[in-house]
């Protein structure tokens, strides 16, 4: 009894949240936001799906790409909907920029064939432009470039604060938007299959923890992607540290101060929506799983919270996982994060509100060892992971399926409604019956 009181309370919610939604008609097949959410035709999405960020890398090699083929397979047949990968690769061995504005065209049609898949089988993409890291080339590689050119920089963390390297930055983010994809013959800024670009993976500014640079550099690019390219979102690729802008909040942080500051950046006019990362194993390492636990229900409880009423933008969990290579791990300890960071996801959508899918790190396919790193999931290996991956995309379905009925609902008593007023003007004063 419990259970279909609790049902009909949850369709009565959504009867009234669908009016909130019918006004969104867009048929593009283009990722939109209203408010807290995400759109797609008209009709809320949600994004439950993974991070690879192998997926360009494995593709320039022509002998290697059924590996990615493998990887979307897998995870359109779990139901997954969005994938969150590299569009970068600066300097080093097989770079996808030589040098500023010197590309491997190699490596670009590696990336062609990874949205050509992604399209293939109904996944969307989240590109990202650079990394913080070194991997993969990262902030210091942009750096180095410009002492090369006879820049005078201090830090790596001169990449945010160099008009030289911002300029490197800038040419590199309108080379991948301006991109023609040699697959599919379209040009990545016109392709609904990217559902949003991201500034940078994880950017850290630990010179400026009062968080001005980040602020005024995130300000700057996101202008700039917005000048180019109006059809995608767009959002900060941060961790969700919080900062000066929201002191009482700080005390949730794990102990760092990295000069980011998840309201501030995420209040940014063309930051379309708010992300976060969650990685208790590593941020708070000399600590057992039941406060690791506890530590990511406050974690994800106040981003969700501050997303859906301070932000008034959707949320989406960028990146959450937990290594095997933890002291003690099994497998049952991964599944109850998965099941924490699902069950925040699911409550919120289910209510409406802000919390819009989350990414687990990383997806890899078979014969990929060599890429694990202790978070990876094969979805063929990971039976327990792997149907708890399956059963939130599922939940999720249902969500947006109710949704949809309901709106259908609402069209058609707007309709039906529509011709009985055309019905009593046409009869207005004619005697009916005898």
């Amino acid at each position: 009894m419990k259970k279909h009181l609790a049902y009909t309370l949850f369709l009565i919610f959504l009867v009234q949240k669908v009016c909130y939604f019918v006004q969104v008609e867009a048929g593009d097949g283009f990722i939109r936001t209203r408010g807290i959410h995400f759109m797609l035709n008209g009709n809320p999405f949600y994004a439950n799906g993974f991070n690879a960020y192998w997926l360009m890398y494995i593709a320039a090699d022509p002998s290697q790409r059924s590996k990615v083929t493998d990887a979307f397979r897998e995870a359109s047949s779990h139901g997954l909907t969005v994938a969150r990968t590299w569009a970068f690769s600066d300097g080093g061995y097989r770079p996808l920029q030589y040098a500023p504005g010197s590309y491997n065209e190699d490596m670009f049609k590696g990336l062609d064939f990874v949205i050509s898949e992604a399209r293939r089988y109904g996944i969307k993409v989240v590109l990202s432009f650079a990394n913080n890291y070194e991997s993969f080339g990262g902030k210091k590689q942009y750096v180095n470039w410009a002492r090369s050119h006879g820049q005078y920089l201090n830090s790596d963390d001169d990449f945010f604060r160099n008009s030289v390297v911002k300029g490197y930055y800038k040419n590199h983010i309108r080379t991948v938007l301006n991109r023609y994809n040699k697959f599919t013959g379209v040009i990545y800024k016109n392709d609904p299959t990217i559902m949003a670009w991201e500034l940078m993976n994880e950017p850290r500014c630990t010179s400026d923890p009062s968080g001005r640079t980040i602020q005024a550099w995130a300000t700057e690019m996101a202008s700039y992607v917005k000048s180019i390219d109006r059809n995608h979102l767009l959002e900060v690729g941060l961790e969700g540290f919080y900062g000066q802008s929201t002191p009482q909040r700080r005390s949730l942080n794990p102990g760092f101060d990295i000069g980011t500051d998840f309201i501030a950046n995420n209040r940014i006019p063309g930051i379309d929506f708010a992300t976060v990362h969650a990685y208790p194993d590593q941020w708070i390492t000399n600590s057992n799983d039941q406060a690791q636990l506890s530590f990511l229900n406050k974690w994800l409880d106040s981003h969700i919270q501050d997303a859906q009423y301070i932000l008034r933008k959707p949320l989406l969990i960028t990146e959450f996982g937990k290594s095997s290579k933890d002291s003690g791990f099994s497998s049952y300890q991964r599944d109850l994060l998965y099941n924490t960071v699902y069950y925040k996801i699911y409550s919120s959508a289910k209510r409406g509100g802000a919390a819009a899918g989350g990414l687990f790190w990383q997806l890899l396919s078979e014969g990929m060892n060599s890429f694990g790193d202790g978070y990876e999931i094969i979805l063929g290996q990971n039976s327990s992971t792997a149907n708890l991956i399956a059963q939130q995309c599922h939940k999720l379905d249902q969500i947006r399926r109710i949704f949809v009925r309901m709106r259908n609902i609402q069209r058609w008593k707007r309709a039906k409604a529509a011709r009985r007023g055309v019905w009593t003007d046409r009869n207005k004063g004619r005697r009916i019956g005898n």
